[in-house]
This record gives C-alpha cells, sequence and structure tokens, in this order.
C-alpha cells in the first residue's frame, strides 16, 4: 500500500525521500539550521527541487556549511564560488551566505546557540498546523515575519518572511504536511524516521 504524501514530493525521488526524512522534521543542531538558511536564501526565486539537486555541491562548496569557515571566505573564495557550476552562482546568494554566516557567530555568542535563537519564535515547540489542502497553507506568517525582521535588523541577507517561512517549514518549526499525510500524524506524535 503507498503512503499518502504532500502533494510536491511526488514527481522525484530526491524530493519523495527528502519528503519522508527531512522535511518537517525538527532540526536542533546549529550547522543543519545554517545549512538550510543558505540554501531557503539560494531557492529565492527559484524552485526546491533545483536546490536538492544541488545540495551536496553546496556541502562541498561551503565547507559543509561550518558558519566560522564561512564567515571567513576571502574574495578569492568568493571567486571560485562564482566559477562554480554546482551551486548558483549569484554573487549576492554568495555574499549573503558570508554575512550571513558572521550573523550566526554573532548569535551564538549571545544566544549560546542558534537553535536556541531560531526555536524562541515558536516557543521553543513545532507549531502544529492541520491543512487539508495545498491552498490552505500559507506562504508567511507572524512568526515568520517576526524571524524575518528580527534577522534583517542583525544584518542577515535573503531572510524574507517568504523565505523564513519555508526556513521554518523545511526545519519542522512549523508542522505543514497535509493532514492527509503520513508524515503529519507521524511527526505529530514525534516519532521522526
Amino acid at each position: 500500500m503507498t503512503a499518502n504524501r504532500c502533494w510536491w514530493s511526488t514527481t522525484d525521488p530526491l524530493m519523495t525521500t527528502y519528503h519522508d526524512t527531512e522535511w518537517g522534521s525538527p532540526v536542533h543542531d546549529d550547522q543543519t539550521l545554517f545549512e538550510f538558511l543558505i540554501l531557503e536564501g539560494a531557492q529565492a526565486g527559484l524552485n526546491w527541487q533545483i536546490i536538492l539537486n544541488k545540495r551536496e555541491n553546496y556541502r562541498e562548496a561551503f565547507d559543509r556549511f561550518h558558519p566560522a569557515k564561512v564567515a571567513n571566505y576571502t574574495d578569492a573564495e568568493v571567486g571560485e564560488l562564482l566559477n562554480d557550476s554546482g551551486i548558483i552562482r549569484n554573487r549576492l546568494k554568495i555574499h549573503s551566505a558570508i554575512t550571513n554566516a558572521r550573523g550566526v557567530l554573532r548569535i551564538q555568542e549571545e544566544n549560546g546557540s542558534l537553535d536556541a535563537y531560531l526555536w524562541k519564535f515558536v516557543d521553543g515547540k513545532p507549531k502544529l498546523n492541520t491543512w487539508e489542502h495545498s491552498s490552505d497553507i500559507p506562504t508567511m506568517t507572524t512568526e515568520s515575519r517576526a524571524l524575518s525582521e528580527a534577522l534583517i535588523e542583525r544584518g542577515f541577507k535573503f531572510v524574507g518572511p517568504t523565505i523564513t517561512y519555508a526556513f521554518m517549514q523545511a526545519t519542522g518549526m512549523v508542522n505543514d504536511h497535509l493532514v492527509s499525510c503520513y508524515r503529519h500524524q507521524e511527526l505529530a506524535e514525534g516519532n521522526q524516521r
């Protein structure tokens, strides 16, 4: 018997695996949170499948998303990234990754971890939504606007409220699986795969 999944995850095996094992699962690891922050920003104006297909290249190009390494990238390293066909070669997005890495280091210094800082925007636990149709799911929320404003105030780039909401969905800060999707209940019960 085939499990019911969210509509967007059935078009490509990589998307299905991502849906079944990651999307909506709560993330509390700073390095992974930074990775999603960069990848969601890279997605701006594009579709997630493009980014997902380049994810391993991004991990290689951006030192597996170690914020301390990315924060210290030189002009020469930026030049290498601009010539790397395995990633989105957008100068603004590449510079935003460096800027955001520096912001992450400041957040960690002030709050102990990026995790502690980000999760306070949902009171420390995933927000469980009960969407029945894809058209019910918003592109931004009060929480994503608050997170966006806070990050922008700290100098972060490519963190508008739509991007921060996609980030919140990806990292499990909100459970936006449709109620008909098997992952909705699984995550609601805390039985992550």
